[in-house]
């Protein structure tokens, strides 16, 4: 699977509202659908495959015990448990996938390089371990925290932390460092960006379950009910990934216009193009 952005332009760095941001990051998502959707969509499919398949064995299972069609026997729950726990052991280890190769893929266009989906995921594979710790560390902090306001200001503030790993070449500790002080002094227009982004993501994947509900209505006229519920699972994840790109790139240019209006990174690229294009 080669698919590539062909001589992407570099963005054009400007400081932008948040209405600018949300159209940008659309803009960006329609301009390159196949590479982000295909490289979310791909990833996402063992995902959906064992939660469908552990959703079935163990509901379908229990379904029959309290029908009365079977006696409840714990052991005839364990192979399903066990595909269950092997699915979230695989969700871990593929969440650095995940959760970054359409980032790795709109910083590389945004600094206009061409990527592909094994670029990407390459990229993303030098950079396993420190983005698998991130992640780590603030699913712990979600669990350990008992102030869940207090997550959500960590969080927040670490959020270019992904972005910074991958154009400025730095490592776990310092990438984290590097976004507090970028998002630092600008938290609640971050904060207040991050959550209309949130919305847009829920409700575009509300949209798009509502057709796979009319699917699975469908299919259940000639199905059990709980394959039909073990197809929405399975469903249900192939609809996140594909609106998960808008949060990703959404993060990605949130980056870039932090950058903007603490560093003037604009004038910098002004600056080079300017000399680009003078003769010589």
């Amino acid at each position: 699977m080669e698919t590539a952005v062909s001589a992407p332009a570099p963005l054009r760095l400007r400081p932008l509202e948040i209405g600018d941001l949300l159209d940008e990051t659309f803009r960006i998502y329609r301009r390159h659908f196949l590479l982000f959707a295909g490289i979310s969509v791909v990833l996402a499919i063992p995902a959906a495959g064992l939660q469908g398949y552990s959703f079935f064995a163990l509901f379908s299972t229990f379904l029959q015990a309290v029908n009365g069609t079977t006696t409840p026997d714990f052991n005839s729950l364990l192979p399903a448990l066990a595909v269950f726990a092997i699915g979230y052991l695989v969700n871990f280890l593929l969440a650095p996938f995940t959760s970054a190769t359409v980032i790795y893929a709109a910083c590389q266009s945004a600094l206009g390089r061409p990527v592909t989906v094994w670029g990407a995921m390459g990229g993303v594979l030098r950079r396993y371990f420190p983005i698998l710790g991130y992640l780590f560390i603030l699913d712990l902090m979600a669990v350990l925290f008992c102030l869940f306001p207090l997550w959500i200001w960590i969080a927040v503030g670490w959020v270019a932390v992904i972005p910074v790993m991958f154009v400025e070449n730095a490592g776990l500790v310092a990438a984290m460092g590097r976004s507090w002080r970028l998002v630092e002094g600008r938290w609640w227009r971050t904060a207040l960006i991050l959550f209309l982004i949130v919305l847009v993501w829920y409700f575009a994947g509300l949209a798009l379950e509502a057709f796979i509900g009319i699917a699975n209505a469908l299919i259940g006229v000639v199905v059990s009910s709980y394959v039909v519920q073990a197809v929405a699972q399975g469903a249900a994840v192939i609809v996140a990934a594909l609106v998960n790109p808008v949060l990703q790139i959404a993060i990605v240019l949130i980056y870039f216009d932090l950058r903007v209006r603490r560093e003037a990174i604009d004038l910098f690229q002004l600056a080079q193009h300017v000399s680009a294009s003078q003769p010589a």
